[in-house]
């Protein structure tokens, strides 16, 4: 039997030939909308800023249930059978915010007969429109904006004031059992003094759509204000109306979102007594662990305009709305219970309003409650639409922020679409908690989609040159939406990042006296820019506060302690010099095979937008490829140690590892280059040298990424048989030269410092020389590469090779690059240029001589561009204290957004002249300024302090 409705229009992805072209020209794709503002209060997050930074951090927002929601001794108990019980003790509550009630032209007194569903959502649509950017545009009309806001359930304030009507019951229960009528009424005069009195202001003050006539209205805003109740999918209902009124014409502007700020015991009885809530008090989306969610509270709007007039009018654009489906399960058994070919009706309809295939979609955040059959029906929805559209495995990342708030009921699909627009806007794959092993009833292995539990940048994929997301919701009835979102893409150095980064601090001062007491003073800090070369500096990158407060200690301490001391470097990352260095000469270095590691450059990658952007443009140069590096240096998150050592082993692959090293070095290049940095001489080891031709101006971008990944894989060993490895032994080249006359077939690869050599060869021959070496006492380890690299193992490699080198144009560097191979130059003659490029795949690497030859040329301060710091170690070993060395990389277990703003705070110390180090960091949200009195609101229900004594009053008043 089909479906019922299966047959309407949309119900494939790509819609029905036979629709005519005036439903067609209906579809969404034809007016996309975009989100120019987005505003939020969820819990431990008084801003959208805050909720993104949750996100990113993957915070886990709940705790148990404050005394301010309600009691745990009056109403938890285990037992989910206990009547008048919940099983539940934890939850997600909004924090305390102040609100002035002038500022909305509210009598202070009217607070307590207002639900705070109203008085909250005012201030977030304050603040929403001041995200858009809307006050005193020349594009704001405030008679054409409207608000349409999803709203469910019970308005909290309700219950107080039914409360109060309960007092015949009280008195007919007091004079049973013996008490007087009088008595019954002193005691039932007690009792209503806890709550609100009915009042002409209450009956406004307790109306679910009150809450965006009373946005509308203290806004002045003139376009169709409307709540709508679709259950837990109510805000993406409102969105879905909201952006119909766009589409249609009616307005310019849409306020729209979610309120939610029910979580008092009412909902938790609700949720318990249908066995929703989780037994472990853990809300745990996706997990093979789930048994059932966890109640939130929260309140999200965006501000929505037209694509076209958003463009116009040059808005601020986080994501574009571009596909909307809905749907209604149809007849089953049960009225709550989710139904998945109800489900993919409304995911069919949402691709076919978007005109896009889902296997564009590389993000999904689930409706994903933490149940296990409901999870179990979107997830079985959701894989059969993707697997209709596409075999390739493993493709889109879910998630769901449920499991750090809380399900937030009314407010849950805003919540999940901010998510994803803030995902879109600053490319990044957010995290999900909670997700120790996947549910083991779904069959991940080969399904088109992972779980996320990690966050990671969202490299652009060649095959979907648009990021895409798409979430859903789904309520009690029945009721299902899905919402399709896309990027508006932007250039990487118009991007600011909203979540916290790791920022330069810079003082200065005459000397080092007065540089101390500018500390002490507590001045701010610089991030570098023009400090007269005379004067004494100190800095340092931190990405919190709690570490700027420690290291801003320890300079203190520092100077305080020394104030002779020409120059110092705290272990921590504090460094000071007395003035900037003299004759200061700058080298790049650039990193070889051998450096790469997974997620190497993460931090990186999220929090610099050009470091990203090097990521996907040699992502794009892997266009046909079954696998692409991005999904190879910042693999899914997998669950078996196994399992990550085949990530391991894929990003060891040459045609992975070069040109995975090679779009870090950029990145990191570009980055300390727009900053000011300029280099006098270049080198880098092995792959390196590719790297340095580009930096050089050898290369083009194209040419670059071209080479690098054609390197690689001309590189990849062909056949079945021993493709031979490598090992660094800590010896001099007379000593390990001595070593090898006992194993012929073993050859020096490369001589990397004075005290290190590293060997190839036979697989065999390489690891019985290790095991010499151990017996000699001398250090030796296999590298973890994929061939013996400069042997005659790679010999293949050159045919390979040079076609690719022929075709592209290596011209004359605009600063020297010293070769690895001995005696070789790169200069103005572009064919002997490719063929010392070519000749190097099986030349020995000398990067002693190189780093010598730099040194004799003057550099006095070599940077490290690539993953690890091996070339950092390998100048300090070869040319001691003479130099600088400063790598851009923290390694494994570094953070390499630090450390590469720590490489810029070390070089403007030394007195390279660089600006700007912080430039990508989004200026913090200040708060809107109200002035007068405030008074703390949070989801409970107002309560003056009045009232409060008056209760208590009456308690302690005793009875006579």
């Amino acid at each position: 039997m089909s479906f019922p409705g299966s047959e309407l229009p949309g119900s494939e992805f790509l819609g029905r030939k036979d629709m005519s072209e005036e439903l067609a020209d209906r579809r969404l794709a034809r007016t996309p909308i975009a989100i120019v503002g987005t505003s939020g209060l969820f819990p431990m997050a008084r801003n959208h800023r805050e909720y993104w930074q949750n996100v990113v951090d993957g915070t886990d927002c709940t705790q148990e249930v404050p005394e301010s929601r309600w009691r745990l001794d009056d109403y938890y108990d285990a037992d989910p059978d206990a009547p008048d019980k919940t099983y539940s003790r934890r939850g997600a509550f909004l924090p305390d915010v102040d609100f002035n009630p002038l500022e909305f032209g509210l009598p202070p007194n009217q607070l307590e007969v207002t639900s705070t569903m109203q008085t909250l959502s005012l201030g977030v649509a304050r603040d929403l429109l001041l995200d858009a950017g809307a006050p005193e545009s020349p594009w704001y009309d405030a008679s054409r904006t409207g608000v349409v806001l999803g709203t469910t359930g019970p308005v909290p304030l309700m219950h107080p004031l039914a409360a109060r009507l309960s007092t015949p019951v009280l008195k007919e229960v007091v004079r049973s059992c013996g008490l007087t009528a009088q008595d019954a009424s002193e005691i039932a005069e007690k009792y209503v003094k806890a709550f609100a009195p009915w009042q002409e202001n209450s009956f406004p003050g307790l109306l679910a759509n009150v809450v965006a006539g009373r946005v509308a209205n203290r806004l002045g805003l003139g376009g169709m204000n409307t709540t709508v109740d679709a259950a837990c999918a109510a805000s993406l209902s409102a969105i879905r109306l909201a952006v119909a009124e766009l589409v249609d014409g009616r307005a310019d502007m849409m306020l729209t979102g979610g309120v939610d700020t029910e979580n008092t015991i009412f909902i938790y009885m609700c949720f318990s007594k249908v066995g929703a809530l989780s037994k472990t008090d853990t809300i745990s989306p996706f997990s093979d662990a789930a048994d059932g969610t966890l109640l939130g509270e929260g309140i999200g709007m965006v501000a929505l305009r037209r694509l076209d007039d958003a463009l116009r009018d040059g808005n601020r654009i986080y994501a574009v709305i571009r596909g909307i489906g809905s749907s209604s399960d149809g007849r089953s058994k049960s009225i709550y219970a989710p139904r998945a070919e109800g489900q993919r009706v409304a995911l069919d309809r949402a691709y076919a309003d978007a005109e896009v295939s889902p296997a564009t979609v590389e993000l999904f955040e689930a409706h994903a409650t933490g149940t296990s059959v409901g999870d179990r029906t979107e997830l079985s929805a959701l894989g059969d639409l993707l697997r209709d559209a596409s075999d390739e495995p493993h493709f889109a990342a879910l998630g769901s922020v449920k499991s750090q708030i809380g399900h937030t009921k009314g407010a849950a699909g805003t919540a999940s679409l901010m998510k994803l627009a803030f995902a879109l806007h600053n490319k990044v794959l957010p995290s999900t908690i909670n997700v120790d092993a996947p549910n083991a009833a779904i069959d991940f292995a080969d399904a088109p989609f992972y779980v996320n539990v990690k966050t990671r940048p969202w490299i652009l994929d060649p095959h979907r040159p648009l990021r895409r997301a798409g979430v859903s919701a789904m309520g009690f009835g029945g009721t299902n939406f899905h919402i399709v979102l896309e990027e508006r893409a932007s250039e990487p150095t118009e991007r600011r990042v909203p979540h916290r980064t790791a920022q330069a601090h810079l003082w200065h001062a005459p000397d080092p006296a007065a540089l101390l007491d500018l500390l002490r003073s507590g001045a701010p800090a610089s991030d570098a820019g023009d400090m007269p070369t005379d004067h004494a500096r100190v800095g340092f990158a931190a990405s919190d506060d709690e570490t700027v407060a420690d290291l801003r200690d320890i300079a203190v301490q520092q100077l305080a302690s020394d104030q002779d001391a020409e120059e110092w470097a705290h272990p921590r990352g504090v460094y000071f010099r007395r003035r900037a260095a003299e004759n200061l000469k700058v080298g790049a270095l650039f990193a070889g095979q051998g450096s790469q590691y997974l997620d190497m450059g993460l931090d990186a990658a999220l929090n610099v937008p050009v470091v990203a952007a090097a990521f996907d443009e040699a992502n794009g140069h892997f266009s046909g490829a079954a696998t692409r590096l991005g999904k190879v240096v910042f693999p899914p998150p997998v669950f078996a140690p196994e399992q990550r050592q085949e990530q391991e082993a894929a990003l060891r692959r040459t045609e992975h590892a070069q040109p995975a090293i090679g779009a870090l070095s950029v990145g990191q290049f570009r980055y300390l280059n727009e900053l000011g940095l300029s280099c006098s001489a270049l080198a880098g080891h092995s792959f390196g040298e590719l790297t340095a031709l580009w930096a050089a101006g050898s290369l083009s971008d194209e040419d670059y990424f071209t080479l690098a990944r054609a390197r690689g894989t001309a590189m990849a060993p062909t056949g079945d048989g021993d493709t031979g490895t490598m090992a660094a032994v800590q010896a001099g080249e007379e000593r390990v030269t001595e070593l090898l006359a006992d194993f012929p077939d073993v050859v020096i690869c490369n001589l990397n410092a004075p005290d290190q050599v590293v060997v190839g060869g036979p697989t065999a021959d390489v690891e019985r020389l290790t095991e010499v070496c151990a017996e000699q006492e001398i250090n030796a380890r296999l590298l973890p590469v994929s061939a013996a690299f400069h042997t005659h193992y790679v010999g293949h490699a050159v045919d390979a090779f040079r076609p690719a080198v022929e075709a592209a144009r290596i011209g004359e560097p605009t600063v020297p690059v010293h070769a690895n191979t001995p005696g070789a130059t790169y200069g103005a003659d572009t064919g002997a240029n490719a063929r010392t490029l070519v000749r190097q795949l099986l030349e020995p690497v000398d990067f002693v001589a190189a780093l010598r030859s730099m040194h004799e040329s003057e550099v006095t301060v070599f940077v490290e561009f690539g993953p690890k710091q091996v070339l950092t170690q390998l100048v300090r070993r070869t040319l001691g204290d003479d130099v600088y060395a400063i790598p851009t990389d923290g390694g494994p277990l570094g953070d390499s957004d630090t450390a590469l703003k720590q490489a810029a705070v070390r070089l403007a110390v030394l007195g390279v002249p660089l600006s700007g180090v912080n430039r990508y960091a989004e200026p913090a949200v200040e708060p809107a300024e109200s002035g007068g009195m405030t008074i703390p609101l949070s989801a409970p229900e107002y309560v003056p302090e009045a009232r409060a004594a008056a209760y208590q009053e009456a308690l302690d008043s005793g009875y006579q």
